[in-house]
């Protein structure tokens, strides 16, 4: 049978050799600095922007992660609502999704960076405002009442990853996690991120959701560490990459000794990559920007501004008459009118395979 960290003695006085990781560290710190000085020099809307980009990320990706589909059209329309930008409303999201975007917003875009089990409990509740997990009823806004394991396999075959703390001990393991993470330490910010994402997933003191809950912990302290309230890269994006080595390291320090210095050196890779991922949103902000710039005074309706930005933003599949049609609630006829004026304008063009499959790309470049 496994021993895991929390059956050893004074299970949570981490230990790690600083000198496998200082330079990643500097490495990681040189990077936040650089992004932050670049988002300095996009000007207040455009930092509005970038960060709602990074936050539809964050909160697909992390559900993702737990094998759940959001629709991102959705997401946007939530965050936009809640943070007051202009294309709120495009899409009305479901309870569900507005509980997600309200569970990662309270975590990073606000002063209050105090974490309580109060706070923890509403995150949960926003997770879950149904009470339900999928088909199964679960406990919610409450420490779990019952055993936890993280099992893959089917019936007959499981495999069992992890096996968390008993639920009598919860009450004091939270208690302890909470004061540590509310008490100020010269302990470096990214690095107090790291440790704060492992404590609480080796904790598991929800019914479910504790892997959201732990990367919103996370994207908490990142914003204590970057010292801004808004989000330029995504963590949970990296993760849900990188999720085989993410379960394997967890699994590994999870059933290790206390010397976490291998899952530091994971997360700060993780976080150097996310970090330099940004760039990709960076440039796509910037590319909007000038596209509306050189444009914005050619759009004849708003059903040609509501399509070009559907289209830099989150468009599956070709852009043809019968989606604009569709998306727009209008008439085949007035689609083709809409999209032949833009072609006549010289913002989209007809791509190359024509016949039955007809569809346009932008002719500006992004």
């Amino acid at each position: 049978m496994a021993i895991y960290i929390h059956q050893l003695k004074n299970w949570t006085d981490f230990q790690w050799n600083e000198q496998d990781f200082i330079s990643l560290l500097s490495e990681v710190r040189n990077l936040q600095g650089k992004l932050l000085g670049k988002v300095e020099m996009l000007g207040f809307e455009l930092k509005d922007e970038a960060n709602l980009e990074t936050l539809i990320q964050d909160v697909v990706q992390s559900s993702e992660i737990e094998g759940e589909i959001l629709n991102p059209e959705q997401v946007r329309s939530s965050i936009a609502t809640r943070l007051g930008l202009e294309d709120s409303g495009l899409q009305h999201s479901d309870r569900h999704i507005d509980g997600v975007v309200e569970m990662m917003l309270d975590a990073t875009q606000i002063n209050d960076k105090v974490l309580s089990d109060e706070r923890l409990f509403g995150w949960h509740a926003s997770l879950f405002p149904a009470g339900r997990s999928g088909m199964h009823k679960i406990e919610v806004a409450k420490w779990r009442s019952g055993d936890m394991q993280v099992v893959s396999g089917g019936m007959g075959r499981e495999t069992v990853h992890y096996e968390a703390p008993k639920a009598e001990l919860l009450e004091q393991e939270m208690e302890k996690f909470i004061n540590w993470y509310n008490t100020d330490s010269n302990l470096d910010p990214i690095l107090k991120a790291s440790i704060a994402h492992l404590w609480f997933v080796t904790v598991h003191p929800f019914d479910d959701g504790n892997g959201r809950i732990a990367r919103a912990v996370t994207d908490m302290q990142l914003s204590k560490a970057d010292g801004v309230n808004q989000r330029f890269y995504s963590m949970s994006a990296q993760i849900k990459n990188d999720r085989k080595s993410y379960y394997r390291i967890l699994e590994h320090t999870q059933k290790g000794d206390l010397d976490i210095t291998g899952w530091i050196v994971w997360f700060l890779e993780c976080l150097k990559n996310a970090i330099i991922s940004s760039d990709t949103i960076m440039d796509k902000v910037v590319k909007k920007h000038q596209f509306w710039i050189k444009n914005a005074g050619k759009i004849s309706n708003e059903r040609q501004q509501k399509m070009l930005n559907k289209f830099m933003d989150n468009f599956e599949g070709n852009l043809t008459t019968s989606k604009w049609a569709k998306i727009t609630k209008s008439s085949q006829d007035t689609a083709l009118r809409d999209i032949t004026d833009l072609v006549n304008k010289g913002i989209l063009i007809k791509a190359k395979s024509g016949g039955r499959s007809t569809h346009y790309e932008l002719k500006t470049e992004l």
